[in-house]
């Protein structure tokens, strides 16, 4: 496995093209409607009835927010009702009612996980409550490698709070930051001070969790490298565990609080190159390795100990420590992979809410994986995961010629190859150090819905 990672902005640029991120293989755009209820079922019993059931993953969406970050593309609801909140529980709890019994009890669950939104809209108590609810549903793993996270907004959480958390089970946090500067926080409508930012690092470093991600987005308005570098390190002598550099995709057709943002306030493609590479410059030198797509870590971290040992995994939260693992999505807009299959609740909360009051399961779309998916989702989970393929393994699974069932995307991996981003023999296509920075447009090449590469829609956000 190549862990080396060489930073070539000129070959960052050529390929400076939109494309999937990869969380699934089919992405998001190919699910439908016509998957329903019935065929979630049938592949939830599908899963229990394999030789050895995988673990499970619990995902549960909270969709609140008390204030919007015009950045923001993700499902969320802007209130400051705090009441409904409460009603929002009393619906989850009977989607995991509903969803619990599709699997066989002796599954274990080794990863929950809270995202938003903000999850910590809810209060410690009420996500005990959820988090009670879904040990008495499942078998939690009382595995030391267990991981129960929670995505914190540090301007709605206090130091008391974390300890209730840490006691409820909560052994990683997640914190959104983006960037200090108070001119890109006005720019974004996200305010929020350093010290109340490391007072959340250090409290969940006191009580216990055994690792903190913080997020920064690249590409924001007003962003300039002096401000982006002192944010850097400012979070690296907080030394979390991880830290994700996310390039903001402005998508105003998509998502309506960018409409917020000036366009013109933001940095131009050469700007967002700047910021990328103080970013990598800064992480890289404080002991950070590259882990994949926007993640570091640091080497005594489960995230970089699961990438040595082959058993990182991606999937809609992103990089996992878990490879192996069926994912029950629950709440508004969720998603689930069991078995062979993906599928999302409804993004609205109306729909969500009405399918569980008439007792129904909240499926909105999803999709039943081909044959043809399947060897392609491998495929593209070991180059995002490894950063390579190993052929001969992908030949003994899937019976095939890799070869000859690759023979169309053989010209678009010689072109890689010949840029240096790629290196091929018959045993392995190795990403190279100079490929480490584009493994989207690798995977590219073997996406079949996204044929030729340079079809790649607006819907997806920039790689770079």
């Amino acid at each position: 496995m190549n862990t080396d990672c060489h930073f070539d902005p000129e070959m960052l640029r050529r390929y400076s093209e939109s494309g999937p991120r990869y969380t699934s293989y089919p992405t998001a755009p190919q699910f439908r409607e016509e998957f329903n209820a019935a065929d979630f079922q049938r592949h939830a019993s599908n899963s229990n009835a394999e030789p050895i059931p995988r673990q499970l993953s619990l995902y549960a969406h909270v969709p609140y927010c008390f204030s919007p970050c015009f950045y923001c593309g993700c499902n969320r609801v802007i209130t400051r009702d705090e009441r409904r909140g409460e009603h929002y529980i009393e619906r989850l709890l009977l989607e995991l009612a509903m969803v619990a019994p599709l699997f066989a009890r002796d599954r274990d669950v080794c990863q929950v996980h809270f995202g938003g939104g903000t999850p910590n809209f809810l209060k410690p108590g009420q996500l005990g409550r959820v988090l009670a609810s879904m040990g008495r549903h499942f078998h939690f793993s009382d595995a030391p490698d267990r991981d129960f996270s929670i995505e914190l907004d540090p301007r709605y959480v206090s130091v008391g709070d974390i300890a209730e958390l840490a006691q409820l089970g909560f052994n990683r946090a997640s914190l959104g930051v983006q960037d200090f500067d108070p001119a890109v926080q006005a720019a974004v409508n996200r305010v929020q001070s350093i010290q109340e930012t490391l007072a959340i690092i250090e409290a969940c470093h006191q009580y216990g969790m055994r690792s903190v991600n913080v997020d920064l987005i690249y590409g924001l308005p007003r962003q300039t490298y002096a401000g982006f570098s002192a944010t850097l390190d400012t979070i690296i002598s907080a030394a979390p565990g991880r830290v994700a550099i996310y390039g903001y995709a402005h998508m105003p057709g998509l998502f309506k609080a960018q409409k917020q943002i000036q366009p013109e306030e933001l940095p131009d493609r050469e700007g967002r190159l700047g910021l990328l590479t103080v970013a990598i410059n800064k992480l890289t030198s404080a002991g950070y390795e590259y882990i994949g797509m926007d993640h570091f870590a640091l080497a005594t971290d489960d995230l970089s100990r699961a990438r040595q040992a082959r058993d990182l995994h991606r999937n809609f939260m992103g990089y996992t420590t878990h490879a192996d693992c069926d994912l029950i999505g629950l709440g508004v807009s969720a998603i689930s992979h069991v078995g062979d299959s993906y599928s999302q609740n409804p993004r609205d909360l109306t729909s969500w809410e009405a399918a569980l009051d008439n007792d129904r399961l909240p499926v909105w779309r999803g999709v039943s994986l081909s044959a043809d998916d399947i060897v392609r989702a491998e495929v593209i989970q070991q180059l995002m995961c490894g950063a390579e393929v190993r052929v001969r393994e992908i030949e003994r699974r899937f019976g095939i010629s890799f070869s000859d069932y690759f023979a169309n995307e053989q010209e678009q991996l010689e072109s890689l190859q010949g840029d240096g981003l790629i290196t091929i023999d018959s045993e392995c296509i190795t990403v190279t150090s100079r490929g480490r920075y584009l493994l989207r447009i690798i995977a590219m090449c073997f996406d079949h819905y996204q044929q030729p590469v340079n079809t790649a829609t607006a819907n997806y956000s920039q790689v770079v």
